[in-house]
């Protein structure tokens, strides 16, 4: 064997195929108008400008995954949505605490390069980063043989968005009294997906020839930017939670004051047919509303006299309404009644 025939490609590591999918990254557009490049792709670090006349401006920082619905995208062969996904995931973090997003980080880990599973991927976080009129601004891509199976891969994403701190939404704005109204999801998100996989498999779900679980598996979590800020910059909402894992009351709790008490009638929450599905299949209430967001995506905590002005930032399908009200206790969450599963 010749003494210098060992190269990093030998080894399952093509720099020259990352080169490639940098560039394409670098000359997709991210912008509505014009088609300026991504800047600061390619470099070794993206420098970005903050609000100008923001009063007393705080970073807010996020970080998020999206889980096994990666296995979904590999079963069904399609990766054009889990970007929008991923950015989702941590966006709408973000604008819990009163903050516009302004720049995404992406991290794409995977066995083997493979350009057009890439392009498709890059092309969902763009997307993603528009709905939420914020930037891409960099990432890393690290092909790793041997630590992932053939054609397995991971993406998480990193979020970095500014909020005045006159604008920070704090525990102490909410109030006895006030509104918990439910913006509705698009479908499952991003959570829960191992308990999906787990019940497909059990029960030998073909889910390429399933036309119902093929659309609804992969629907790109819904983004709520624009809604939450435009009702932050009015002053219409006291607080708000992002519906993750967990389920509707371990995150709405993360909001509540200590003094006050979330009380949730069940039996007002809007489902989808997805998780009546779920529930069809062997799940109890209990884990439907531990695991799954059932049809509540976001929450709004408003003042009641504030409810009529707040419907119209929505579109027709994501429409909030009322699903509780503040009370005083201890307990920062108390679940009434039953959901109906349609």
């Amino acid at each position: 064997m010749n003494k210098n025939s060992f190269t990093y490609k030998k080894s399952g590591v093509d720099i020259n195929a990352a080169e490639k999918f940098v560039k394409f990254i670098s000359n997709i557009s991210s912008k509505k108008k014009g088609n300026k490049k991504l800047k600061n792709i390619g470099g070794f670090g993206s420098v970005s400008n903050l609000p100008s006349k923001l009063k007393n401006p705080k970073i807010v920082a996020c970080t998020d995954g999206v889980g096994t619905k990666i296995e979904i995208a590999n079963t069904l062969n399609k990766f054009d949505t889990i970007g929008v996904d991923l950015v989702a995931m941590s966006v709408n973090d973000l604008i819990v605490q009163g903050a516009k997003p302004l720049l995404f980080l992406d991290y794409i880990s995977i066995n083997k390069i493979n350009l057009p599973k890439l392009k498709f991927i890059i092309k969902g976080i763009i997307n993603g980063c528009k709905q939420s009129e914020c930037e891409l601004v960099g990432g890393e891509t690290a092909e790793m043989p041997d630590t992932y199976e053939k054609g397995k891969f991971d993406i998480a994403g990193f979020a970095v968005g500014v909020v005045g701190e006159d604008k920070i939404l704090r525990k102490k704005k909410i109030k006895q009294n006030d509104l918990i109204l439910a913006v509705p999801s698009s479908g499952l998100h991003s959570n829960g997906y191992s308990l999906i996989r787990h019940i497909i498999k059990k029960k030998k779900i073909n889910i390429k020839k399933n036309k119902f679980l093929k659309t609804e598996l992969l629907k790109p979590t819904k983004i709520y930017v624009k809604e939450i800020l435009k009702l932050i910059d009015k002053n219409l909402i006291n607080g708000c939670a992002n519906i993750t894992g967990g389920g509707l009351a371990d995150n709405i709790k993360r909001v509540i004051p200590n003094s006050l008490k979330a009380e949730i009638n069940l039996n007002s929450i809007k489902t989808l047919k997805i998780f009546k599905w779920l529930k069809n299949n062997g799940i109890s209430d209990k884990e439907m509303l531990k695991t799954f967001n059932c049809g509540v995506g976001f929450c709004l905590i408003v003042n009641k006299k504030k409810f009529n002005l707040i419907e119209k930032y929505f579109t027709k399908d994501f429409k909030p309404y009322i699903i509780g009200k503040i009370t005083r206790g201890k307990n920062k969450v108390k679940l009434n009644g039953f959901v109906n599963w349609m």
